[in-house]
């Protein structure tokens, strides 16, 4: 029987196409701007078509040829467009030109005649003068003829199995004539950061990662039941997705980061939960659930490190492995070998558990019968893993996007409202989300 198939828009690593896929769907097409996370979530889906370019420039024909579904019904569109939530004045937000990259995820949810769609987005769009463009978005999706679960919510990863504070709106919708999805029951005991990381070796125990990402060892811990899944562990350790070929003896993602001796002396003296007031930095409780986790801004806008937060026990920063455990990715799921690419994948994405967790209340409303897949896939080529931007440019055969400058005015050819609306949005989630008031922009 052909499993439910999805398509994954502003992708970038595959945090959701993960979810979904492991709720029971086939993820056939990913759209992502930026180059390097394009080859990243190649690398980590490659039976699924990637599209590396804007969704200003995809039409729901391109995916469909792109994806080789043909006229095969797509049951799920899914992803978080970057907007800024607010209008001139006489204006609808939704006709601000800065909101164009939601305008398009309305029009391929409609080109692609999906049966639903998953609307991600951060929680700042529920307050205050941003619902105008929250209750604008749903006009618009009633319009073309679906029905939207106008109770949304706002869930907070750390309810649905993610041992992290991160909170996200999530807006659903279905054809009309078509069962309304309902949000999912958060789980009863919340997975703490020493759940997710007690059994991962110490990266600075090996010289190997000074100067790379990965290291074969045997010096992995007793799991957790949480850990034990992220390792492949167990009968249900895939879920419904497709298991991967990969070595599980290899620590991946985890160069390590040099700290001075003083920095590491504020880092052992700072109490867990708490920030290290000079960084800035949160440090993990060991019982508890980590901070957000941030994403850093990308070259156009700076350039700023992931503020990755301190270890319980280690007096140093979180590797960009144990940053995949804090958000609920897999072992065998791979990130861009430097820090700060991985880092930056890892906190612009939407946590696999959440994902898979939402995603699941899409089958039950679908009323399919979900199976698991046996047959395992073989993982990307490694060295979509090491690509800069123009490298990923050129292995896709498209023109760097990022930082690229128009000849006459020396503009950014970016779109002024993917520039716009990702500052926008990023201010705001930083506003919204602020744990302890932290401002975290610089590692110690």
């Amino acid at each position: 029987m052909a499993r439910p198939i999805g398509v994954d828009l502003f992708a970038g690593a595959g945090g959701m196409s993960l979810g979904f896929e492991q709720a029971g769907f086939d993820v056939v097409a990913a759209v992502e701007l930026d180059p390097v996370h394009a080859a990243t979530h190649k690398f980590n889906f490659p039976d699924c078509a990637v599209l590396p370019k804007s969704v200003t420039e995809v039409s729901g024909d391109e995916i469909r040829r792109k994806a080789g579904i043909g006229d095969r019904a797509v049951d799920v569109v899914f992803g978080g467009a970057p907007c800024q939530g607010f209008s001139l004045i006489g204006q609808r937000a939704l006709d601000d030109p800065r909101n164009a990259l939601v305008q398009d995820f309305v029009r391929i949810v409609k080109e692609l005649d999906a049966t639903y769609f998953v609307f991600e987005n951060v929680k700042g769009l529920t307050v205050g003068r941003h619902r105008k463009f929250l209750f604008e978005l749903i006009e618009e999706f009633e319009a073309i003829g679906y029905d939207v679960q106008r109770d949304w919510r706002v869930l907070n990863a750390a309810d649905y199995g993610t041992p992290q504070d991160r909170q996200r709106l999530i807006l659903m919708g279905v054809k009309n004539g078509h069962t309304l999805p309902v949000y999912p029951s958060v789980i009863s005991k919340r997975v703490t950061c020493k759940d997710a990381l007690d059994d991962l070796p110490d990266a600075e125990a090996y010289p190997e990662l000074r100067d790379g990402d990965a290291v074969v060892t045997s010096d992995f811990g007793e799991p957790s039941k949480y850990a034990a899944g992220l390792r492949g562990i167990g009968n249900d350790a895939w879920a419904f997705g497709h298991p991967r070929n990969w070595e599980p003896a290899e620590l991946t993602s985890s160069a390590r980061t040099e700290h001075t001796d003083i920095s590491r002396r504020r880092f052992r003296e700072t109490e867990q939960g708490r920030v290290e007031p000079i960084s800035r930095l949160f440090k993990l409780p060991a019982d508890g659930v980590s901070n957000t986790l941030r994403a850093g801004t990308d070259a156009a806008r700076g350039a700023f490190t992931s503020p990755r937060p301190i270890h319980y026990r280690h007096a140093r920063c979180v590797t960009v492995r144990e940053m995949a455990r804090l958000h609920g990715f897999p072992d065998w799921f791979r990130f861009q070998a430097t820090k700060w690419h991985g880092a930056r994948q890892i906190g612009n994405s939407v946590p696999p558990p959440l994902a898979q967790a939402v995603a699941g209340q899409i089958i039950k409303a679908l009323g399919v019968r979900r199976t698991r897949p046996t047959a395992a896939i073989d993982l990307g080529d490694t060295a979509l893993l090491t690509m800069n931007s123009a490298q990923a440019s050129a292995h896709f055969g498209v023109e760097n996007p990022i930082g690229r400058r128009d000849k006459k005015s020396g503009a950014k050819k970016r779109s002024q409202a993917e520039i716009e609306a990702l500052d926008a949005f990023d201010r705001r989630a930083q506003l919204v989300d602020r744990v302890s008031g932290e401002r975290q922009l610089i590692e110690g």
